[in-house]
């Protein structure tokens, strides 16, 4: 049973990360084209998916 919980969480670490650098680049894309409310939810989404990912490695260790 050990290895699924480890690849559970390299799963959901993977998951959140690739969360994380998609609302990083939203937020890069926005804030070139200045879309202000776009790149703050961009920011959003990537801080909340780096949180989520930090809590998935604790959760899971």
């Amino acid at each position: 049973m050990e290895t699924q919980g480890s690849d559970r969480r390299i799963g959901l670490s993977m998951l959140f990360g690739a969360l994380g650098l998609l609302g990083a680049g939203v937020m890069l894309a926005a804030s070139l084209t200045e879309q202000q409310i776009a790149s703050g939810w961009g920011f959003a989404v990537a801080m909340l998916a780096g949180t989520l990912l930090i809590v998935a490695l604790q959760v899971y260790d």
